[in-house]
């Protein structure tokens, strides 16, 4: 009995972990939207087999409702626009190697034109599609049904089947991505307090530009998350939740640009202080800690921008400034080191300068108090930015506020029985 409830919880945690995977979601969602588009136009279209269909709501279910929004009707638009082209031609000419280079020529055009954006190929796709396997005018017509059954149920399934949000994927991109900054935070930290080499050093080099280059992919992790909280009837405070992401993972993006100035930095000293230690015993220790304490503080700043219960958000919070308490003093220490390291021996001065302004940088962009007005001030852009590209609906809906507060404020208080 116990082997299988063992082998029941494995595979509920695979299951949840497949969940919490796009690609597995959209890939579900695509063939049952595909599967239900084929069982309905089995019912109205007078084809045997009504692929174009399926077809059709593969290309319209999209892994966010924002995205099916956007690009959903530009794929509808094209694939309609392929099959209408495609009944003109196949009421002139049948499938021959000159017709099929007419008609590929003549979709991307049209593409153009009607405006599918990067979804101009799909006009050719759907064309030849259709060419291959419609002779009869009734056949063609029976294409263009299918089509709008497709499309009318892809996005039926978009609507009712609202896809799931992704910020919990991109939370865990950018936590990741903090652990790692913090691992090669400490590994850059160990080396900068013995005698390194110039080859580690340039590892180190190396491997800050990988995780640099790496930041596109949370940032696309994250642009999927913001697109599942726009129009999600089941998301509030949307505007919100992706401003404190962006910012978050913006914060993150310029102390990862200064990480790789100062593993930079460390490999030009290496190369001119090489075959001696980069810096002295007490001034490396100190180095090393500061280090230490500011890749705690990133994993500490990364958990507090994916933290939505608000109780946890004030611990982690807290947990921050405490680490960047410690941290800041630490700097001062470390300070005063370089400061009579450079008066007894000038060489390399900048150097060494250069490594003090580089962790003030991170310390003030971790800085609790910048965080807090640099949200604001994304807010309030963001705000504005709504409301002059939405004039009308803004208006709407602070109408529809005010009669909810003016109702609410109507309302006779309850009175409670004894």
């Amino acid at each position: 009995m116990r082997d299988v409830r063992g082998a029941w919880a494995v595979v509920g945690t695979q299951v949840t972990k497949w969940r919490q995977e796009p690609v597995v979601v959209q890939s579900v969602r695509s063939a049952a939207a595909a599967t239900l588009a084929y069982v309905v136009a089995l019912r109205f279209s007078p084809e045997a087999a009504p692929l174009t269909a399926p077809l059709t709501a593969l290309l319209v279910v999209q892994v966010t409702l924002y995205a099916t929004l956007t690009t959903g009707i530009r794929r509808v638009n094209s694939v309609v626009t392929g099959v209408v082209i495609a009944i003109l031609f196949s009421s002139l000419v049948g499938l021959t190697w000159w017709s099929l280079g007419l008609i590929i020529l003549a979709s991307l055009a049209v593409g153009h034109f009607v405006r599918v954006s990067e979804f101009v190929p799909e006009v050719a796709i759907s064309a030849m599609l259709v060419l291959g396997v419609t002779r009869v005018g009734d056949t063609a017509w029976a294409r263009v049904l299918e089509t709008l059954i497709g499309a009318a149920v892809g996005l039926a399934f978009n609507f009712l089947l609202a896809p799931p949000v992704w910020v919990g994927a991109a939370g865990e991109s950018i936590e990741d991505m903090a652990r790692r900054m913090r691992q090669l935070m400490l590994r850059v930290g160990e080396e900068a307090a013995g005698r390194t080499p110039v080859e580690e050093a340039a590892a180190q080099l190396h491997e800050a530009r990988r995780l640099d280059h790496d930041i596109v992919e949370v940032d696309a992790a994250l642009k999927q998350a913001e697109d599942s909280l726009k129009l999600n009837p089941r998301v509030r405070e949307g505007l919100l939740n992706r401003v404190v992401l962006r910012t978050g993972l913006d914060t993150l993006e310029i102390c990862m640009v200064v990480l790789r100035v100062i593993a930079r930095t460390l490999t030009d000293l290496a190369k001119r202080r090489e075959p001696e230690p980069l810096f002295e015993p007490q001034t490396g220790a100190a180095l090393e800690q500061l280090l230490g304490e500011i890749a705690d503080a990133l994993v500490s700043f990364a958990v507090l921008v994916t933290t939505d219960v608000s109780r946890n958000a004030e611990s982690a919070e807290a947990r921050l400034a405490a680490e960047l308490t410690t941290a800041c003093a630490t700097r001062d220490k470390l300070a005063q080191l370089l400061l009579d390291d450079v008066q007894r021996d000038v060489r390399d001065w900048q150097l060494r300068g250069a490594i003090l302004t580089e962790v003030n940088r991170i310390l003030d962009e971790l800085d609790t108090e910048h965080r807090s007005s640099r949200l604001l001030e994304e807010l309030d852009r963001c705000t504005r930015e709504q409301r002059e590209r939405r004039p009308r609906l803004t208006r709407l809906r602070d109408r529809v506020v005010l009669a909810r507060r003016s109702l609410r404020n109507r309302r006779p208080p309850v009175r409670r029985t004894k």
